[in-house]
């Protein structure tokens, strides 16, 4: 008999068609996912899923499995949704999911003021790049994620946060310092770096880039706001940092200035995406509510 966690390790080796990845991806090793897969494989009498060495493939009954194995998971999350609309608000669990350009200059004030309104909530937290959250948002793997929208998709539904305005980082001695606002066309023929292909804020910054017609350091793009400061403290370039990370990413002691463009400045608009079958509204609302007053407060500490 196939039980639920069989079935979710399952539909993770159908959407990664990798066995470690489908590990990272419900949090358990790679053994212990394998083992499960091996097991359900033995009492179905069947062989879902290929293995070699260079790939992993679903066999025409795997792939039947897992279209079944999707449907009882989403009647699952129906089911549990069901429960929890019954329920007062932000009780239980709620897998939050969100990108790396905003947890970490979010979550450090947000999870304390979560835990003191709502001390029976259980929060779960995966940071990812927005395209993963998305995925894992259909497979059922969170509840809810935090990133920039919009996000395409008639299966899902968003609720707009706030403007998270763009500023420009630079060496405290770059010519563009003495300003005291700039505007887009000021990026003509600079060097902006950029992150690694995947992250949203890279694909925000290039269209920035495109209205300038700055050139960006190819060379060097990175993984993450901390090494894109540290980039700039170098020398190598100027970059577009959301205001979110300001208080966090250039301190007094870095070396580096930033400067707000004209209005209107460009800007990344953050909100809540979560299944448009999903029956949690009312959760969503009240953390939305949450969201709302915090970051109120940071982008207009940060605007002063």
């Amino acid at each position: 008999m196939a039980s639920f966690r069989q079935l979710e390790y399952l539909v993770a080796v159908a959407d990664n068609l990798h066995f470690r990845r489908a590990a990272e991806a419900c949090n358990v090793s790679q053994p212990a996912l394998s083992a499960q897969i091996q097991q359900l494989e033995a009492g179905l009498g069947a062989e879902l899923v290929e293995r070699s060495q260079r790939r992993v493939l679903l066999t025409p009954i795997g792939r039947d499995v897992v279209a079944r194995a999707r449907g009882i998971l989403a009647d699952m999350d129906a089911l549990r949704d069901s429960v929890l609309e019954q329920v007062p608000p932000l009780t239980g669990a709620l897998r939050l999911g969100v990108i790396p350009t905003i947890g970490p200059y979010i979550l450090p004030t947000l999870l304390p003021q979560v835990r003191s309104e709502f001390p029976k909530v259980e929060l779960y937290l995966r940071e990812d790049k927005t395209a993963d959250l998305v995925r894992q948002l259909r497979a059922g793997q969170i509840d809810l994620a935090l990133l920039a929208l919009p996000i395409a998709g008639d299966d899902l539904q968003s609720m707009p946060l706030f403007d998270d305005p763009f500023v420009l980082a630079m060496p405290a001695n770059d010519s563009l310092a003495k300003r005291e606002r700039i505007t887009e066309t000021d990026l003509a023929d600079r060097q902006v770096l950029l992150l690694d292909d995947g992250h949203c804020l890279r694909d925000q910054a290039l269209q920035v880039c495109a209205v300038s017609g700055s050139s960006k350091v190819t060379d060097f793009s990175a993984t993450s706001l901390n090494t894109l400061v540290q980039m700039v403290a170098n020398g190598l370039g100027l970059t577009l940092m959301p205001s979110l990370a300001l208080e966090v990413e250039l301190r007094a002691d870095s070396g580096l200035a930033f400067r707000r463009f004209e209005s209107p400045p460009p800007s990344r608009q953050i909100g809540l995406l979560w299944r448009r079958s999903s029956r949690r509204k009312t959760d969503f609302q009240a953390f939305a509510e949450i969201l709302r007053q915090q970051s109120a407060g940071q982008i207009l500490d940060q605007a002063q």
